[in-house]
Formats: structure tokens, C-alpha cells, sequence
């Protein structure tokens, strides 16, 4: 199976070089990251003096990288930060496990791409005694290669959508035997469970220990922390404040126009737009301006700072959860655009009254909860979106109330990780053979 993987895998390579090229010529991230990802990379940490290897936890970009923050922790706290490395696939999840975890853990580095020298260089250089891979980011060379030096690997906070099951199934001969090769398997759900089995997976890998994404600290910010927040974006103390995270290229026009309006019955409101993508900040800026809208990024509030404006661009990595703190409303992107949304259990965490569109498919269990709970609202378009923000703007109690809800489903479901640490404590000593 190995052997016809890695030989469709070569011909496409070679079939696409010219493509790969132009990409690394016009993409400074793809550029950056390149040679980081083929192994030829100064943040490889070393081989561990210690027998039996690290923990190596990976993740693939930020939101699965936040998601492993606590899982990471957790696992410093237990055997020592000096066990633990970490790596993410993208340049924006490096930079925001850098910036979580720099000092936390023994080290964080770039995942390798799934090529044959890559994979055995970086696994060479790490040599962990055990790997845990968060929700995705599964390559077989890499799972075979843990396979020939007995290290065991396991997957966390799994989950299958209807769609991704859907494609799985049509190459079940391959992704059956693929996920067998993990010592276990941490669904999200029993439906997910249900899903797995059904692709082959046995039985007796599948565990159900709900949402690590649950089991991120909650609000750490003291009412002080949120004024001096406020001071230092030069917010003033009447002003309402609507985030709105995440969002994508399409999403931005639709909160805009709402806002528009919104502005109409409360000339205090102020939008912060974080796109998903930092580096359209500048596109955003565009859309604001042609809407007739002062607005600045983030990184340059200072230079604006005598006068009130209408919308603050995020055009920094991590600054989201902050920022959701001192929200009235907050806003998950990747929805109403059909991305399947993103988190939203950061502003749930803030106990915030949360709004996300149609499409939560990615995170389709807690939107359900906290729709279930009354701590969230689905909004389908610019006018949907308008009428329940008034609604909030206009009652404090209400809003108060719904932010609340969002808390307790936040609070309710914490404990995946503890579960998952125990695990890893059965299954890390000893087990790797020498190359």
C-alpha cells in the first residue's frame, strides 16, 4: 500500500513542479516555511537525553494549535516542559505555538512534508517516544515510519463531519488501514465513533473522550486588564464594541453593511473585524473605505488615537481571544461564507452572547450545544444579523443572560484533557526500538 501511495505521490509531485515553483516564487509564506518543513530547519529540537524520548504533540495551524495549548500544558506539568516538543504545519500555527508556548515546552518546530527523507530526518532528530496528532494533519509515511521505530502515535479529538466521511469511505481500502496504524483513536463523539468503525477502524482503538477544545482556560482577564485594554486601542468608555473573528474574504462586506445600520440607532457601536488571514488586513481596509468607513489596523491605533473610528482592522496573530473580553457581541467567522466556521468557544469562554451564520459544520456538536443552551444565535445574512444585534444592544439582560448560557456550556464540557494525559502515561515508557 505504501509503495503505491509514495509512487502517486512522486508523479503528481513531478507533474505539478512548475506549480510548486510559481507558488514559492509569489508566496512568501510557502517561501518561508519550505525549507523548515523538508527537515533543513534550526528549530528541530535534538535527540532527548532522556531514554525513552519526548512527547511530540502537532497540530496543524491556529486553531488546532490553540486547541493542543492546554494539552501541552498539561502534559509539561506531568512530565516535565523538557518532555514536550510541539509542532504545527503552517507558518501562522508556528507563530502562535511560539508565541503560547515558548518556554512551556522543550521545543516547537515545523511538521515535515509526508516525503519519505523529510519524514525520517525529522523523526531522526526529535526521536520521540510518542506522537499525539490533534484532529487532523494524518500522512501515512509519517505513521509508517513511526511504525518501523515502534513509537507509538495517537490521534486526538477526532471527528468525522458527514462530508469528510463521505470522502473517506470512497477510499476506505486506504484510510481503514491508515488509521489502524494509530494505538489509539480520541473521537469527539459517539457518532464520530460510529463513523470511524464503519471506515475499519477496530473497536478497541476508539476512545470517547469529548472536546479538548472544552478544556482551554477560561477567562483569565480581570475587569482592570479589560479597561486597560480598552485605554490602549484608545476606546472610549461609552463606546459598544461588536467583534467579529475569524472572518473570510465575503463575510466582511455582510457584517459591514449590518454594522451600517446598527450604527443608525447606536452611534457609539464600534466594529473590530479580525480576519482569519491577517494578510488581507489590507484588502478589509479597502471595503471599509468604499463603504465610507474611518478605519485602522490594529498594529497603528496609536497614530489615530484623538479620533473616534468607525472600525479596528486585527491585522495581528493572537490578539482575537483579548479582544473578545471587551465585546458586547461577538461574531465566529468561516460561517456565513460555507467554510464550517470556526470556534466558538473563545468568546463563550468570555461569556459572551455569540452569533455565528448557517454553516458551523466544522464545529457542528458545540454550535448545537450552545444554540441548545440559548447562549447562541444563528444569523443567516446581513439583515438576520442586524435584528438580533439590536435585540442584544438594545437589553442588557438578555445579553447578559445568553452570555452566561455560552459560559455554563463552556464550563460543562472540560475533562477531555486529563483523560487523554492518562492515556499517554500508559503508553509512553520504553516502547522504541533503535534504528
Amino acid at each position: 500500500m505504501s509503495f503505491f501511495y509514495n509512487l502517486l505521490l512522486y508523479t503528481l509531485l513531478t507533474i505539478a513542479a512548475p506549480v510548486i515553483g510559481l507558488i514559492l516564487a509569489f508566496s512568501k509564506k510557502r517561501r518561508e516555511t519550505f525549507l523548515h518543513r523538508l527537515g533543513f530547519s534550526e528549530f528541530i529540537p535534538r535527540k532527548s537525553s532522556l531514554a525513552d524520548g519526548p512527547v511530540w504533540v502537532h497540530a496543524l495551524s491556529v486553531g488546532e494549535v490553540l486547541s493542543a495549548v492546554p494539552l501541552a500544558e498539561a502534559l509539561g506539568r506531568r512530565f516535565g516542559k523538557s518532555r514536550v516538543v510541539f509542532s504545527a504545519s503552517t507558518q501562522t500555527g508556528f507563530q502562535v505555538a511560539w508565541q503560547r508556548l515558548a518556554g512551556r515546552v522543550g521545543g516547537i518546530f515545523f511538521f515535515p512534508y509526508d516525503l519519505g527523507f523529510a519524514v525520517r530526518r525529522v523523526a531522526r532528530a526529535v526521536s520521540p517516544g510518542l506522537v499525539v496528532i490533534v484532529e487532523s494533519d494524518v500522512w501515512p509515511n509519517f505513521l509508517i515510519r513511526l511504525g518501523k521505530l515502534d513509537i507509538p502515535a495517537i490521534l486526538i479529538n477526532a471527528r468525522l463531519s458527514k462530508r469528510s466521511f463521505r470522502g473517506y469511505r470512497r477510499i476506505a481500502f486506504f484510510a481503514g488501514p491508515m488509521f489502524n496504524r494509530f494505538a489509539a483513536v480520541f473521537v469527539q463523539s459517539e457518532a464520530d465513533a460510529d463513523r470511524f468503525r464503519k471506515l475499519g477502524v477496530l473497536p478497541e482503538k476508539l476512545r470517547i473522550s469529548g472536546n479538548i477544545k472544552f478544556d482551554r482556560s477560561g477567562p483569565v482577564i480581570s475587569d482592570a486588564q479589560r479597561q486597560a485594554l480598552r485605554r490602549v486601542l484608545h476606546i472610549d468608555a461609552d463606546q459598544r464594541i461588536l467583534v467579529a473573528g475569524s472572518t473570510h474574504k465575503g463575510e466582511e462586506f455582510i457584517l459591514l453593511k449590518a454594522f451600517i445600520a446598527l450604527r443608525s440607532k447606536f452611534p457609539t457601536l464600534m466594529l473590530i473585524l479580525a480576519p482569519r488571514d491577517p494578510d488581507r488586513a489590507e484588502a478589509v481596509e479597502r471595503l471599509c473605505t468604499g463603504l465610507g468607513l474611518s478605519s485602522v489596523y490594529m498594529s497603528r491605533v496609536d497614530l489615530k488615537s484623538s479620533v473616534r473610528l468607525d472600525v479596528m482592522i486585527v491585522d495581528q496573530i493572537g490578539a482575537l481571544s483579548k479582544l473578545y473580553s471587551i465585546a458586547d457581541i461577538a461574531f465566529v467567522g468561516g460561517s456565513l461564507a460555507p467554510l464550517g466556521g470556526h470556534n466558538p468557544l473563545e468568546p463563550a469562554a468570555f461569556s459572551k452572547p455569540v452569533l455565528f451564520g448557517p454553516d458551523m459544520s466544522d464545529f457542528l456538536a458545540i454550535a448545537t450545544d450552545l444554540l441548545e443552551s440559548g447562549g447562541a444565535v444563528q444569523v443567516r445574512d446581513a439583515e438576520s444579523f442586524q435584528r438580533v444585534a439590536e435585540s442584544l444592544l438594545s437589553d442588557s439582560v438578555l445579553a447578559r443572560d445568553m452570555g452566561e448560557r455560552a459560559l455554563s456550556v463552556f464550563s460543562a464540557n472540560q475533562g477531555a484533557v486529563e483523560s487523554i494525559v492518562g492515556e499517554i502515561e500508559t503508553l509512553l515508557p520504553g516502547r522504541r526500538k533503535p534504528e
